[in-house]
């Protein structure tokens, strides 16, 4: 069977929706944990399918997190070879540190949902499915990264231009996501209760409120999604 290899930061910041999707396309997933686990172990080309996923910490913090070096080597060696890589949030900033653009603050942080406007190039993609037409999709970070250069730019909101790029065949970058269940984000709340009361306009009520709202058309979308992206990098 095919291995899935999952670096997650936080318990609770898993692949949600997405590992039922992932399992029937005949993966099995692996999860190490980023500063519990040995990452220095892997074989970076080994996985059929390596994601990486989000978490509070920035992509230029190796001072505090030494781990994010190994990512990196991990990651730069996969997008060389253009290995089936996805990065989500904090791991769409990795892999765009990793090919050589900033990653720096964003104009604001940004948690909640709200809509993406697509390129071109993303409503060609299986991005398409969640297109603001679509979906609702969740936004919680503050940093954001320039598009690489040899990247293709996939999607923008309002306030934050750069949201997904692909990088060459095979590997894919999301800023926002997708992965999140209404009954998921619950320990969200919990987890990031100090960021939640520290950030302006934002509150548990308004993001359950909402995550009732936009959840369940986005894990339709997103399944969808999942299954293009999957089927396009065979």
């Amino acid at each position: 069977m095919k291995t899935a290899l999952v670096i997650r930061h936080l318990a609770f910041e898993d692949l949600g929706l997405f590992e039922r999707t992932i399992e029937a396309a005949g993966y099995q997933i692996r999860y190490l944990e980023a500063g519990m686990d040995e990452l220095t172990w892997i074989e970076p080309i080994d996985p059929a399918l390596l994601i990486v996923l989000g978490g509070p910490i920035g992509a230029n913090d190796e001072a505090d997190y030494p781990f994010i070096e190994d990512e990196l080597a991990i990651i730069k060696t996969r997008l060389n070879s253009d290995a089936p890589t996805l990065g989500i949030c904090l791991g769409a900033q990795l892999m765009a540190r990793a090919l050589g653009a900033k990653v720096y603050p964003g104009p604001e942080k940004k948690i909640g949902w709200s809509g993406l406007q697509l390129t071109d190039a993303g409503n060609h993609s299986p991005l398409k499915h969640l297109s603001e037409k679509h979906a609702h999709v969740l936004h919680w970070h503050g940093d954001t990264f320039d598009i690489p250069d040899g990247a293709i730019h996939l999607a923008s909101t309002s306030s934050i231009k750069n949201q997904a790029f692909s990088w060459k065949q095979r590997c894919l970058a999301l800023q926002f996501h997708p992965e999140v269940t209404a009954q998921g984000m619950e320990r969200w709340y919990i987890g990031h209760a100090a960021e939640i009361q520290q950030t302006e306009g934002i509150s548990v009520e308004q993001l359950r409120a909402d995550s009732q709202k936009y959840a369940y058309e986005m894990d339709i979308h997103a399944n969808r999604f999942m299954q293009d992206w999957l089927e396009s990098i065979k």
